[in-house]
């Protein structure tokens, strides 16, 4: 792989501008070499017909000897060299206004031929590193204020460990009395381990070169049992609580007593707090070793450029200004690496018992990697899939069940049932789509969800449980086409109805189980998610939160097929393939309500974002969402009752909610329809380097938002389709319009945070000092 795609490639995604653009100084370094070459003599230019190898050329190269000639010729023309090289650049630090320099390199080379070319090089050269250099002397100032807050926290939970332990130590500690004899053998290992840290977390590193000069007094005086000092406790009385609900209970809670945060020194207390700073720790050695990354990236960007540089033209410009570079604050600033090894000491000795190598796990988890088991086997669920799926069609058309008298007793009762899956399928697939562009594209998809790293499921991971819903599904109707047909197994009625409930069940089994199976992290990170959006005004709201109920309101179809299921076998007489659903008012009233759960949702994390972040966006976007329910129950109203009220009530208000929902999707969703930008109507930055493709995904949005007035217009079934074939007809083109949304969606979202260079995300520490009372 060449070096401008391997370093694309391990760029931090949000924090592209940052990086030296090696494309562009290669460009240049391009149109110097086309000068080079334009007007080079031409007696250097070897003669050789036109079509041969340009190798050829070595041929005519003077021969220099196998190691003697090279070495002595190298060692009597070094210094020559060396003046030589000193004349072609210099570079200066010229002070600014403020405290921060900025390197200028001086090309003394400029009234040669083509001088001007390579004059026009350095400039963009220097404007790339002073560029890199302020970004990360930025960076590094932010992860030293984070790490002095970390020491802070640290500071607040060792003494909340104490006064958990053992609340009588400060007391007796206070009066001079010896710990050993407060505290049990058996907390006292512990409660040592505790003391160590405070020291530790403030140590500067002069600090630690010193402990480490005089580590055996140190070693001496821990084998003192009367050298023991508690940590300073009293440093609670300054510090707040600052821990979020983890229940809709506990917020409640917190709603209707008051918002006191004042320490309680409980268990759970403490349990919250090592969860919080434990994730805070994590979060910070990633932006360490991504920091780290970064320096040792440019550097290396501007190593492999300047040696081009040299190769071109014939010079020795590198070793000069690569000089300049390990001299720079970018090349020989040791700051982050002593903070990753003292974070990495702190982590592994308070929060996994001195256990390197769990603790190095939990600071670096490794990725699931492809196997290929998960290629074979999704191929294999493809194939089965495609084969049963012809099997049906065939027994369809054998049975001639299209003709059949029972064919509306079939649509109306068993397909509903069916369709379930095929709508979660067909989610399944343009959500693994999105991630293959996502990935291709290269959208930052796990940290925007909030993945745990290493959980993220890939495409193939995701085609892998399409397949296997599919072929299960499949199976299932063929099964049930099967006994329906053959006189021997058509007595057993009850077994035969009772084949999808049976297929449900599995997979709500499968969702639920707690063992480590089929992606369970994944599976509960939906779990957790879709509580989140159940419970909606009672969380606080995340992307991953709103994100699943915008799915789930492309999938009001699949919901009231959930509905059906619970009608048709518990209130249906499911043995004789009849239910009188439809003719119930409790039915008729909670098909309105199952409907509009996903909006409602979505409508009460609109209001709590409201009043959390104080946007008035997120108001705008609840009343868009109130008048979807709005339409939404016209709609239904009009389906079920009819007349020309309900006509004119449900035509204007899906037509409004359709052309408000369009206008949000192009504009605030995507980002696009701006008419002043780079690319015109779309957007000043694009990943897809076609602009072609966003028009198509306007207009196709477009058209599937129509879909939302096909009920007013009364175009409910076509005349070779069955009214349920239709509505799920249209639910699958829902689904479609969801999966083109989401990935232009998250592309929005990506850009959005590699503008604000956001690549981490926030870890709400537990402890807020008051400062008011440590003044």
């Amino acid at each position: 792989m060449k070096f401008g795609k391997e370093f694309t490639s391990q760029m931090v995604h949000e924090w592209q501008e940052a990086y030296m653009d090696y494309n562009y100084l290669k460009n240049l370094l391009k149109d110097i070499l086309d000068f080079k070459k334009k007007n080079a003599p031409l007696s250097e230019i070897a003669a050789t017909p036109e079509g041969s190898l340009k190798r050829r050329i070595s041929m005519y190269r003077a021969f220099s000897g196998l190691q003697s000639r090279y070495t002595s010729f190298k060692g009597s023309s070094g210094n020559n060299n060396n003046n030589h090289e000193d004349e072609v650049i210099l570079v200066n630090t010229v002070q600014q206004e403020g405290s921060q320099g900025h390197h200028q390199t001086m090309f003394l080379m400029s009234s040669e031929e083509g001088g001007e070319y390579e004059m026009i090089f350095f400039k963009r050269l220097d404007d790339e590193f002073n560029k890199v250099l302020t970004f990360y002397k930025k960076k590094v100032g932010q992860v030293k204020a984070e790490a002095d807050e970390l020491s802070k926290q640290m500071d607040a939970l060792i003494a909340l460990r104490i006064m958990v332990d053992k609340p009588s130590i400060e007391m007796h500690s206070a009066q001079g009395m010896d710990p050993e004899s407060v505290v049990p053998l058996h907390l006292t290992s512990q409660l040592r381990s505790h003391m160590e840290v405070i020291q530790e977390v403030e140590m500067t590193s002069e600090e630690i070169v010193e402990n480490e000069s005089t580590s055996g007094k140190r070693d001496a005086t821990k084998m003192n049992p009367m050298s023991f000092r508690p940590a300073p406790v009293e440093i609670l009385d300054n510090v707040k609580i600052n821990i979020e609900p983890a229940t809709p209970l506990s917020t409640l809670k917190n709603v209707i007593k008051s918002s006191k945060s004042d320490l309680s020194f409980s268990r759970q207390e403490l349990r919250k707090a090592e969860e919080q700073i434990r994730m805070a720790f994590v979060e910070f050695y990633q932006k360490l070793r991504l920091l780290k990354n970064y320096s040792f990236l440019n550097v290396l960007a501007f190593s492999k450029i300047m040696k081009k540089y040299d190769k071109i033209t014939s010079r020795k410009a590198s070793k000069s200004y690569l000089e300049m570079i390990d001299k720079s604050y970018l090349g020989s600033s040791d700051e982050v690496a002593k903070l990753v090894e003292r974070l990495e000491v702190t982590f592994i000795k308070h929060f996994v018992n001195g256990n390197r190598r769990k603790g190095m796990k939990s600071l670096r988890p490794q990725a699931k990697k492809d196997t290929h088991r998960v290629t074979f086997f999704m191929g294999m669920f493809s194939g089965c899939s495609i084969a049963l799926v012809a099997a049906i069609t065939v027994a369809i058309r054998a049975g001639n069940l299209l003709e059949h008298k029972d064919r509306g007793q079939y649509m109306d009762n068993i397909f509903p049932l069916y369709s379930l899956f095929g709508y979660i399928v067909l989610h399944m697939l343009m959500y693994a789509g999105n991630v293959y562009y996502w990935k291709r594209f290269r959208v930052n998809y796990p940290f925007i969800f909030g993945f745990k790293q290493g959980t993220a499921l890939g495409y193939r991971q995701v085609l892998l449980l399409a397949s296997g819903l599919s072929l299960l599904a499949l199976a299932a109707a063929l099964s049930h086409l099967d006994m329906d047909m053959d006189p021997k197994t058509r007595k057993f009625e009850t077994l035969t109805e009772l084949i999808p409930l049976a297929l449900v069940i599995v997979l709500i089994l499968i969702i639920f189980c707690p063992l480590n199976i089929i992606y369970r992290s994944s599976r509960f990170f939906l779990l957790r998610t879709a509580w989140h959006c159940l419970c909606a005004p009672l969380y606080k709201v995340t992307l991953p939160d709103f994100i699943l109920a915008d799915q789930l309101t492309s999938q009001v179809q699949a919901i009231r097929s959930l509905q059906f299921y619970v009608c048709y076998y518990v209130w249906g007489n499911f043995k004789t393939r009849s239910n009188k659903c439809q003719d119930s008012n409790v039915y008729q009233i909670l098909y309105i309500v199952v409907a509009i759960i996903p909006f409602w949702s979505r409508f009460i994390q609109c209001l709590r974002r409201l009043f959390e972040e104080k946007d008035s966006m997120q108001g705008l976007n609840g009343l868009k969402y109130f008048s979807t329910i709005i339409a939404l129950v016209m709609r239904t109203l009009y389906s079920q009752k009819g007349g020309t009220f309900w006509r004119v009530m449900a035509a204007s208000t899906s037509g409004v909610t359709t052309v408000a929902n369009t206008y949000w999707d192009l504009v605030i969703d995507w980002g696009l329809l701006q008419r002043n930008s780079k690319n015109p109507w779309l957007r000043d930055k694009l990943l897809v380097p076609h602009k072609i493709v966003y028009f198509v995904a306007i207009v196709l949005d477009i058209i599937l938002r129509l879909v939302w007035m096909q009920l007013v217009l009364d175009i409910k079934q076509l005349s070779f389709l069955h009214e349920k074939a239709f509505l799920a007809v249209v639910a699958c083109l829902e689904i479609l319009r969801r999966g083109v949304w989401n990935f232009f969606r998250l592309e929005n979202e990506h850009l959005n945070n590699v503008g604000k260079y956001r690549a981490f995300k926030s870890v709400p520490l537990p402890f807020n000092y008051d400062e008011d009372k440590s003044q």
